[in-house]
C-alpha cells in the first residue's frame, strides 16, 4: 500500500510532518506499507536521505505550492496546481497512492475529496465523522461535523450508515448503536428534520437504531454513533475542543479530560468517498501525524471503502 501526505500542511510543517513520518516508521516494520511524502523537496530530503534504514519505504514528491490557510479552497486548487494538497489528490485520483493525508487547509481538503475522489455511487453527501470520548473509556463517532449545514432527512440516514460502519470496521464495535441527536428522547420530538429523519433510520435494517438523544447524553455511554446535521455537529465538536484548553489552562491533571484532546486520534475520515481522505487539525503535532497514517493503513487493510460501497449498491 501506498499512503500520501501532505508535509507541508498544517501550523507546524514540515517540523512535525516529518517527525510523525519517522515516529510511524519507527514503530511499524512492515515493509508492505510505503510512504509518498509531498512538499518542499529541499526541506524533506536532508531527513529521507538515500542509505537510511527505511528509505526504500519513501518517496519524495517535491510541491513548489503550499495552500494558504486562509486562502479559497475552490480558487487556490485552480490556481495552485503545483500545491501538495493538488498534487495529493492527482496521486490518488490516479490511483499512484493509496491514501492521502492533510492537515493543511481544510476547505481544500473538501473540495477535493468531492471533486477529485468523488462521491461513492449512491451516496448522495459524504461526511465528516469526528471522536467523542466516553465516560467509560471509550469512543464514540459524531458525523456531520461540518461538511453539510443543511440536510434532507435522507442524508441523516446515510450519515448514520456510513457512521456504523466506520465504528464496526475501524473503531472495532461489532454492533454499533446509532443515536439521532434531538431536543428530547421521545420519538416526535425536535426540528422538521428530526421528526422526519427518526422513522427513517426507525425503519432502517441496516443500522441498529437506538432512538434519539440529547445533548447531556453525548460524554455517556449510550451509542457508538450520533447523527446530526453539519452546522449543529461542528458547534458540538469546537465545544468540546474548548473543554480540553479550559482543562490545560487551569493545569487540571484528568485522564478523562485529556481524552478531549484531539490530536491523541489523529485526523477526522471524509466519509463517503471513494478513496481514504484524512483531515488533520491545523495544530497536528508529530503523534496526530503518526495515528493519521496508522487510520489510513487500517482503512486499508479492511478494505473499507468497498465495504461502503457494497452497503450503497
Amino acid at each position: 500500500m501506498n499512503i500520501a501526505l501532505d508535509m507541508m500542511g498544517g501550523d507546524f510543517a514540515p517540523e512535525e510532518t516529518i517527525k510523525g513520518v519517522k515516529l510511524f516508521l519507527s514503530q511499524n516494520s512492515d515493509s508492505s506499507v510505503n510512504l509518498t511524502l509531498i512538499g518542499d523537496i529541499d526541506q524533506m530530503s536532508p531527513h529521507f536521505e538515500p542509505g537510511h534504514a527505511d528509505s526504500h519505504r519513501i518517496h519524495l514528491v517535491h510541491a513548489s505550492e503550499v495552500i494558504e490557510m486562509h486562502e479559497h479552497p475552490t480558487k487556490a486548487l485552480k490556481e495552485k496546481p503545483q500545491s501538495s494538497i493538488a498534487i495529493g489528490f492527482h496521486l490518488l485520483a490516479a490511483g499512484k497512492t493509496d491514501a492521502f493525508i492533510s492537515a493543511g487547509n481544510t476547505g481544500a481538503m473538501l473540495v477535493g475529496s468531492l471533486y477529485s475522489i468523488k462521491a461513492i455511487n449512491g451516496v448522495a453527501r459524504p461526511a465528516i465523522g469526528a471522536y467523542m470520548p466516553r465516560d467509560n473509556g471509550k469512543t464514540s463517532l459524531l458525523v456531520d461535523v461540518g461538511l453539510n449545514s443543511d440536510c434532507k432527512p435522507e442524508n441523516l440516514l446515510q450519515f448514520a450508515l456510513l457512521g456504523s460502519l466506520f465504528a464496526k470496521y475501524i473503531l472495532n464495535f461489532d454492533n454499533p448503536r446509532v443515536a439521532l441527536i434531538n431536543v428530547g428522547s421521545e420519538e416526535g420530538k425536535g426540528n422538521i428534520l428530526c421528526q422526519t429523519a427518526f422513522p427513517l433510520l426507525k425503519e432502517n435494517k441496516q443500522i441498529n437504531f437506538i432512538g434519539n438523544i440529547e445533548g447531556r447524553d453525548l460524554l455517556m455511554s449510550k451509542a457508538e454513533v450520533y447523527v446530526c446535521d453539519g452546522f449543529t455537529g461542528n458547534i458540538i465538536l469546537k465545544f468540546a475542543e474548548s473543554i480540553y484548553d479550559i482543562v490545560q489552562n487551569r493545569k487540571i491533571k484528568d485522564e478523562y479530560f485529556n481524552r478531549f484532546n484531539f490530536e491523541m486520534y489523529g485526523g477526522v475520515p471524509v466519509l463517503g468517498v471513494n478513496k481514504p481522505v484524512i483531515i488533520g487539525h491545523g495544530i497536528s503535532t508529530a503523534g496526530a501525524f503518526d495515528n493519521m497514517i496508522l487510520m489510513a493503513k487500517k482503512m486499508i487493510d479492511e478494505e473499507f471503502i468497498e465495504k461502503i460501497k457494497s452497503n450503497f449498491l
